[in-house]
């Protein structure tokens, strides 16, 4: 065989090759959502096979009422949540968060020593913690609304979630859609739509499960999203025991920087305000879609909602490290599909 026909040969089957990875479908975000969910409950039954046999420990609560009232749990097996239903129907329905032995804790987070347990509502002397957990978990459901929000014809990333104070006004979550959608701007319709999608998982009161775990698990949950992996680096490099944060609502898994609340049945009035053009970064066009909501235990009139609204339809300002330039004018709010709920 002749030197230039083996490089020919050579040349063919690398063209093969390259054809035959161009040709690979792109897996669909039901896949992408099935993948994340198999890998999330693998590692959830791989902890909870940590603990073989079941061991007490002491969880001392404190609250109004309750100083004094000492729990025999299992460790490893029982959550804050579970300290409740030993309480009161009260406790149950109304606790968002707990503080075990003053850190913030998630209701459905397993408890892996004997400690002090507080559980707080949104009615506490002192709200911080919880209404922080709040408006990230609004921010959260969001982000999965939007992740189901498109057709499948149109891929979208999910961004870092901006850590905003509720005093901001809005929560914040920050998407890349297609680029075929880059000149298309959301209507009034669209944002009708998005608000009803949160209504819905609000509707089904879906726990926010959630999972501690290292580096590596997560990279394997989010291998379909290289910005997910390089936000798990970021997280887990910032992490004390180098470890992160995921949660699962329903078949949606998300990283997050902070405890969530218990379910989205907490949440009562809601909407999706606005989604803002941020102009391109490492993803493309990214924009900020932005909402307003307010716990179950608290409602306001509607007067006072109209104008908390008009205050969450401005665009939230988040320092950023690098400068994004400018979106380009759009043309028409009907150029591109609107999300369908």
């Amino acid at each position: 065989m002749s030197v230039t026909m083996a490089t020919r040969n050579v040349c063919q089957v690398f063209q093969r090759r390259l054809a035959s990875t161009a040709a690979a479908p792109r897996p669909s975000p039901a896949e992408v959502r099935g993948q994340r969910n198999a890998v999330f409950s693998r590692e959830q039954t791989r902890q909870r096979a940590l603990y073989p046999r079941v061991e007490k420990i002491e969880v001392s609560v404190h609250g109004p009422g309750l100083d004094g009232t000492l729990l025999i749990m299992n460790r490893g097996m029982s959550t804050p949540l579970s300290c409740a239903r030993h309480l009161t129907e009260h406790h149950v329905t109304n606790s968002a968060l707990a503080l075990v032995d003053g850190e913030p804790w998630p209701l459905h987070r397993p408890l892996t020593r004997s400690c002090s347990l507080t559980l707080l509502t949104f009615k506490d002397d002192n709200p911080t913690a919880v209404n922080q957990a709040y408006w990230r978990s609004c921010a959260a459901l969001l982000g999965q609304v939007l992740e189901t929000a498109f057709k499948d014809d149109y891929s979208m990333e999910l961004l870092s979630t901006p850590e905003v104070p509720v005093t901001s006004g809005a929560f914040c979550c920050d998407v890349a859609l297609d680029s075929q959608l880059d000149s298309w701007t959301p209507s009034e319709e669209s944002l009708r739509s998005l608000t009803r999608g949160a209504q819905q998982l609000i509707h089904q009161d879906l726990a926010w499960e959630p999972l501690e775990v290292v580096p590596s698990v997560a990279l394997e949950l989010f291998s379909h999203s290289r910005c997910k992996q390089e936000e798990v680096e970021q997280k887990a490099s910032q992490s004390p025991k180098g470890t992160v944060m995921l949660y699962r609502c329903g078949d949606h898994v998300l990283l997050s920087g902070g405890p969530l609340v218990a379910r989205t049945g907490l949440c009562s009035q809601y909407e999706v305000t606005a989604l803002h053009g941020l102009g391109r970064g490492s993803w493309g066009l990214r924009r900020r879609a932005q909402g307003l909501s307010l716990p179950l235990q608290l409602q306001a009139h509607h007067t006072v909602w109209r104008k908390l609204r008009q205050r969450a339809e401005k665009l939230v300002d988040v320092p950023r490290d690098e400068e994004a330039t400018p979106p380009p004018p759009p043309p028409s709010p009907d150029s591109a599909p609107p999300p369908t709920s």
